[in-house]
């Protein structure tokens, strides 16, 4: 395979610019000296702002008026569209707002990138997935639970018609990421929809304790299990693409493993014990030890969510890795004890 070095000075455009996974694709590459970087988002919920404070961008484009600004070209040659703009709320219930934020727009992008030879990597997600116990970037495996889930589903659908099965007839680079759990820093802003870890770092500070969802599904209290993936993994996963400009297609962003909430709730606990610590050193704890101490806490599983909960998720990495992407994911472990450090920090 040929790797076609992007140019030392491009413009990049990255939309939900001040959004989680927006804002940390931002970092990256100010990390390689890219500056030349138009931020999209809508600050109606103004706090946002502290997550492109600390970065460098070139300019800042409210999103009522990007979107066409950019089909009328008036923003000249860009180079690639990191498109992480969209309703992520699992739980919200309009479905025309959904469809209007997350396919609609999607769609006019993307016309608009292959019109003026402009790379487009866009996030999709593992809620296309949905009740399935499989994850493999094929239609046989997604069944979407929620209306959000359908959003993203439905913009992979429209690629699949108009490109292939593999995006193998896009005009200039198209990739899709379904991204699974992803946890870590600059999702403060995000609510009831930020990670585990984040409310759980909550709750112990404030209460000394943290809580999990009982029992469910078959699976014992808190033994539902997710690909629970670091931010800076998916960051990196990211720019690979972004260094690989031939490659196009749809595929999984997680670590290929599942892995329990009781084990996020474990290094919590333990790494916020180990930063407490009045001593030079401190014993990790089991799970069996932090239940009986009442530091892990169970509550019943909110009726709410009946039957449109994932109660297993694992990234099927093989299209990734066929593409040549040998990245090293972190486990729970790591990706959870360095982000609650940095969460200690601030």
């Amino acid at each position: 395979m040929t790797t076609k070095s992007p140019s030392t000075n491009p413009c990049i455009v990255v939309t939900g610019a001040a959004g989680f996974i927006g804002a940390n694709i931002i970092k990256g590459l100010n990390a390689r000296g890219i500056t030349n970087i138009i931020a999209v988002d809508d600050l109606t919920q103004g706090d946002k702002f502290l997550n492109l404070v600390d970065l460098s961008i070139a300019d800042y484009v409210d999103a009522k008026v990007f979107y066409e600004r950019f089909t009328a070209g008036i923003y000249g040659k860009v180079e690639a569209v990191f498109h992480e703009g969209a309703c992520s709320d699992t739980m919200e219930q309009n479905g025309q707002y959904m469809m209007d934020n997350n396919y609609s727009v999607s769609c006019d992008l993307f016309s608009a990138c292959q019109a003026q030879g402009t790379r487009l990597l866009y996030a999709s997600s593992a809620a296309t997935y949905g009740g399935s116990d499989t994850f493999i970037e094929t239609p046989t495996y997604e069944h979407p639970l929620n209306v959000y889930g359908y959003s993203k589903l439905l913009f992979d659908q429209r690629l699949r018609h108009l490109l292939g099965t593999k995006f193998e007839n896009a005009k200039s680079q198209v990739v899709g990421f379904r991204y699974f759990n992803v946890y870590g820093n600059r999702e403060q802003h995000k609510g009831r929809m930020a990670s585990v870890a984040f409310h759980q770092f909550n709750q112990f500070k404030e209460h000394g304790h943290v809580k999990l969802f009982g029992e469910y599904g078959g699976y014992a209290a808190g033994m539902q299990q997710r690909d629970f993936v670091y931010i800076d993994d998916v960051v990196a996963v990211n720019l690979w693409f972004y260094d690989n400009p031939t490659l196009s297609g749809l595929f999984n962003l997680g670590t290929g493993r599942a892995q329990p909430f009781n084990d996020i709730a474990v290094s919590v606990v333990n790494t916020m014990n180990l930063l407490n610590s009045k001593t030079s050193r401190y014993d990790v704890q089991n799970l069996a030890q932090l239940v009986s101490q009442q530091r892990i806490q169970y509550i019943p599983f909110p009726a709410a969510l009946v039957g449109k909960y994932q109660c297993h998720t694992q990234a099927d990495l093989t299209a990734l890795r066929a593409a040549g992407c040998d990245h090293v994911f972190a486990d729970v472990s790591r990706g959870v004890s360095a982000y609650i450090q940095q969460l200690a920090a601030k």
